[in-house]
């Protein structure tokens, strides 16, 4: 193996890492069937990662020599797959948005956030995962868990945990939202910034606002976009809070303060932003953060045993729909402001 290969892949990380792709790929497989038999992929591939790593490791116990490569696949690759979203992003969406919905999309985000991790708290959850549950919710759902997941150290459970109840209530958002739009009489534009202020995934946008007008998928994917770009601040910001909870005495580095990956993302979004990164390098970069994303979920699934999680599932369930709840108010709200 070259040294070069060698320093990015230890060699006692290479039976985890295998074991990680083959679930992976298992995901991807189940991804495409959904697409063929149903018409659209239900549920992403980053959660079937997740739920097949997670029944793996249900039925059976990975022997030790898999667990390097769990923990590298599941904390420097999944670091790498968000280096590499950063290159997808361009802040341009921003310009289209316009100064009155920019504002209105970074006041749900701001108070989403905090009032989501409010309620996980009350209702018992540990400070992580209530995080990982606010970030998702307000932000972009497993992108967000899984880019938040690294910052604060969260545990394989947590990110299980929030990732499951979320892919469950993006899929039900999506049903609910033409309903909820036409009770409250939104016009299709109207619509579309509702869909883009709550929906988690783009794709999961489109489902929604398609079957409306080209208005609303237009508004939509703007405002969602939009909305993304929220994920760079909210981590650094994510960052320094939970390493100001250090022990008295305690150093705190820049690198602490500022995880690599996330100045790596900021970097190329910004490097994306001013046309530095061609569309196919994009396009590649996207198929590379997908890809490395849902390996790292598979190996964090690996360490999680689905029956631990049913103690959770309860105040997990409530959490994260109060969060979805509070969040759609706050944007039918911000669309009387400002659409």
């Amino acid at each position: 193996m070259p040294a070069v290969l060698r320093t990015l892949l230890p060699s006692n990380a290479i039976p985890g890492v295998i074991l990680s792709a083959a679930i992976a790929l298992a995901a991807f497989g189940i991804d495409r069937l959904q697409a063929a038999l149903l018409g659209r992929a239900w549920f992403d591939t980053l959660v079937m990662a997740i739920l097949f790593g997670s029944i793996v490791r249900t039925l059976w116990q990975p022997p030790e020599r898999f667990a390097p490569g769990l923990r590298y696949s599941g904390k420097f690759l999944l670091e790498i797959g968000i280096v590499l979203l950063g290159a997808t992003t361009s802040a341009t969406a921003l310009y289209a948005a316009g100064l009155p919905m920019l504002a209105a999309i970074v006041a749900v985000v701001a108070v989403s956030i905090p009032a989501s991790y409010a309620l996980g708290r009350a209702l018992g959850l540990e400070p992580r995962l209530a995080t990982l549950i606010a970030c998702g919710n307000s932000i972009c759902g497993n992108s967000a868990i899984a880019a938040v997941a690294p910052v604060i150290g969260a545990r394989g459970e947590d990110v299980a945990a929030s990732v499951g109840f979320t892919a469950v209530l993006g899929i039900l958002t999506v049903l609910a939202l033409p309903v909820l739009a036409g009770m409250v009489g939104f016009s299709d534009e109207r619509f579309g910034i509702l869909a883009g202020l709550t929906v988690y995934a783009v794709p999961q946008v489109v489902a929604a606002t398609s079957a409306a007008s080209l208005a609303a998928l237009h508004m939509g994917t703007i405002v969602k976009l939009t909305r993304v770009l929220m994920l760079g601040p909210v981590c650094v910001l994510v960052a320094l809070l939970s390493r100001s909870r250090l022990a008295p005495g305690q150093g705190l580095r820049a690198a602490d303060m500022l995880p690599w990956f996330i100045v790596g993302f900021v970097g190329l979004m910004l490097a994306r932003t001013v046309g530095m990164v061609p569309d196919g390098v994009s396009d590649a970069s996207a198929i590379g953060a997908h890809a490395l994303t849902a390996l790292s979920m598979a190996a964090l699934g690996l360490g999680v045993d689905l029956k631990a999680l049913r103690k959770a599932g309860g105040p997990v369930s409530l959490a994260a729909g109060g969060s979805l709840v509070m969040l759609a108010a706050l944007a039918i709200v911000a669309i009387y402001l400002v659409a």
